[in-house]
């Protein structure tokens, strides 16, 4: 995704937007805030791994053994008694 968002930007914008992050938040800021994205980052990589981990886990897991569903009975077959009144 980010190289989508880099393939409209050439080095005068990405160049501009660093000049101006640095004005905003000033030198003495900027590796407070790298770090903290960095640390954002790697939470959701590791995030995004284990969620990947644990549906493969499911996928690969058998699932649980079911009894067997009883057929149904036709009707008409299996009864003793016959319907035609006579007894």
């Amino acid at each position: 995704m980010n190289t989508i968002i880099l393939a409209f930007l050439g080095w005068p914008e990405i160049v501009a937007i660093l000049a101006v992050v640095l004005i905003l938040f000033g030198a003495k800021k900027l590796p407070e805030l790298a770090k903290g994205l960095g640390q954002g980052i790697k939470e959701f990589r590791k995030a995004s791994r284990e969620m990947q981990d644990e549906m493969q886990r499911a996928v690969e897991e058998e699932p649980p053994a079911t009894p067997p569903k009883p057929s149904p009975t036709e009707p008409g077959k299996g009864h003793s008694q016959s319907s035609t009144g006579q007894g």
